[in-house]
């Protein structure tokens, strides 16, 4: 059936009107093929008409000329149980000429699930008047799957949230950078989001959705909060949820779990980018050892086009914990520091032993090697070995951001920077730039650190440096692995930073494979210096930087030992012994250089 646009009438309708529906399966969906050619065609949609609702649903629009070409649109009717129609409208611009056309129109899984003679077993649900066997997990889902409303009596309403009247026991997170919103028919933005609900396949049911456009910015997130549940025990919690990711710009939405509140948990689920305009239902099986929560995490993508929407979330096999999860201490690890000192005769320029009261110089704090016997002295330094394992830094801390944060006026949520990470957590767009395994373990599950080049901008460098350490001996070099993969990474830098000065002692750009690498930097004899972590950012995203098993070797200065030097030994001039081995050999293993001596 086509329309011939012949006369220059303005805002010409041609409606064309389909038969009365009774019902559709959960399961519907109508597909047909289009013509809409000419150089001013107008614009066409396909409407939703309910019996009992005055407002017609947009199902489908096409607003301009789109080729000389037949095209193909797949329309998600899904529940509907009460009579419908369909209103094809086709609205003509004032002087144009042009030619729509529609043909092949289908209905495909309409039909509701036929009824069965007998439904045994515990992963199936008999509905009551229908008498179709249905899969128990589509039970107390916010879905009429049996056709007669079975499957959702007497069903827990803190176990499922639809929307209808707000968000029922979920939170919006205080922690994340703004909310989703709450709202009926289709978002503000065209070719984007959602034009109707999941619940109750209209404009007038509702939804959450993400809005991607200004003042929202590429990576800004939005995170929802589950209430808190118990321990699953022997059974498994099941989270059904119905997720909405239409968009050229949409870029990703997720599902962590957690039993610590302060922290972001582990992953669970992600999916990424553009999944055409339909609902899609995911299920995700769950167990605890512990009081769970689930957070879900909508990420805003480069550009407008980015709307993801949320409805009809589920529990079933879970029940509500009574209380709040645990916190736990976002403090530096290492050995506690008493909040008073011991007694003590010590001066300003000495440190304080904190079992004993025992004064030592400072320049001997934070030198690598233990002289006070509760080893306070090295407890808030650089620590020899950092695995990060433990999903710590080692003392390890990065200046430029510690500023920012003092300063509430500036946004560091989308700063490049360091951070631990593992292969466990990475999404499919990383794989092929971020290390799958770290260096310590060889696994997906280990730690290390990285600079995510999904934040920031070209040229953007992100540094990461240890504590002041005090004194260093001669034959001190730190030694890492790195991981520099990707088509556009950047580079890595080991500086040294003494007082306002600060020098470069090894670089490396471009990208170096998917491996780990090791490297070494000779660091010698040094007194209150940094060591500082530099990485770049390149032209993209595609190509993070990475470091793991960084080592501070023989990096304890030398010890005078008050004994006269041996035979095997040679005596430098501020008194200390070194092997003979060691004399003329380039390296200042005395500390001044008097091992070097053209007179020796």
């Amino acid at each position: 059936m086509f329309i011939l646009k012949n006369s220059s009438s303005i805002s010409q309708i041609a409606r064309l009107r389909s038969p009365k529906f009774r019902q559709a399966g959960s399961n519907c969906t109508l597909s047909f093929w289009y013509y809409n050619y000419g150089q001013s065609v107008g614009a066409a949609e396909l409407q939703l008409l309910v019996d009992g609702l005055k407002q017609p649903t947009v199902l489908w629009r096409t607003y301009y000329n789109e080729g000389n070409q037949w095209l193909k649109a797949v329309i998600q009717l899904g529940r509907l149980p009460y009579p419908f129609q369909f209103s094809l409208d086709k609205i003509s611009l004032g002087f144009y000429e042009g030619v729509s056309a529609i043909d092949d129109i289908r209905f495909e899984n309409c039909a509701l699930p036929p009824p069965a003679i007998s439904c045994e077993g515990p992963n199936h649900f008999w509905c009551r008047d229908t008498k179709a066997c249905i899969d128990s997990l589509f039970v107390c889902d916010l879905v009429d799957d049996c056709g007669d409303g079975s499957d959702e009596d007497s069903c827990n309403p803190d176990l499922q949230c639809n929307f209808e009247n707000g968000l029922c026991n979920w939170e919006q997170d205080v922690e994340d950078d703004f909310d989703w919103i709450r709202i009926q028919g289709p978002t503000p933005t065209v070719n984007t989001g959602p034009l109707k609900d999941h619940t109750t396949g209209t404009a007038r049911g509702h939804y959450l959705y993400l809005e991607s456009s200004e003042p929202h910015q590429f990576l800004d997130k939005a995170v929802l909060l589950s209430p808190v549940f118990n321990p699953s025990g022997n059974r498994t919690c099941v989270f059904r949820f119905h997720y909405h990711m239409f968009g050229k710009e949409v870029y990703k939405l997720s599902v962590f779990q957690r039993t610590v509140s302060n922290t972001k948990g582990w992953l669970l689920w992600y999916k990424f980018g553009n999944q055409e305009n339909r609902w899609i239902r995911q299920t995700l099986f769950i167990s605890s050892s512990k009081p769970f929560q689930i957070l879900v995490k909508g990420t805003v993508g480069d550009g407008f086009t980015g709307d993801i929407g949320l409805d009809d979330m589920s529990f079933v096999g879970c029940t509500l914990y009574n209380g709040n999860l645990p916190t736990i201490s976002t403090t530096t690890s290492g050995t506690s520091v008493p909040a008073t000192l011991p007694m003590n005769n010590c001066t300003e320029k000495e440190f304080v032993c904190r079992a004993s009261g025992h004064c030592i110089q400072m320049i001997q704090k934070c030198d690598f090697r233990p002289d006070c016997s509760d080893k306070s002295d090295e407890s808030a330094c650089a620590m020899e070995v950092c695995d990060f394992e433990d999903k710590g830094l080692c003392g390890w801390h990065q200046p430029a951001l510690e500023e920012m944060s003092g300063n509430y006026s500036i946004r560091v949520t989308n700063t490049f920077k360091w951070q631990p990470g593992r292969g466990a957590n990475l999404y499919p767009e990383q794989e092929q730039h971020c290390p799958l395994t770290d260096h310590t373990t060889c696994t997906e599950e280990g730690w290390y650190l990285f600079a995510d080049s999904s934040n920031g901008e070209f040229g953007h460098a992100a540094d990461i440096a240890t504590p002041v350490i005090s004194l260093t001996g001669p034959r001190c070099k730190i030694v890492f692995w790195n991981h520099m993969n990707g088509s556009t990474i950047g580079s890595l830098e080991v500086l040294c930073k003494s007082s306002n000065r600060t020098s470069k002692l090894w670089t490396q750009s471009g990208s170096q494979g998917p491996q780990w690498n090791r490297a070494e930097v000779f660091l010698g004899i040094r007194s209150n210096f940094q060591v500082i972590f530099r990485a770049k950012r390149g032209v993209s995203y595609m190509g993070d930087v990475a470091v793991d098993d960084i080592t501070f070797e023989d990096c304890s200065p030398l010890l005078i030992s008050g004994k006269p030097c041996t035979s095997e030994e040679f005596m430098c001039a501020n008194k200390h012994c070194i092997p003979k081995n060691n004399l003329c050999d380039f390296v200042n293993d005395c500390a001044d250089n008097s091992d070097e001596s053209p007179s020796i």
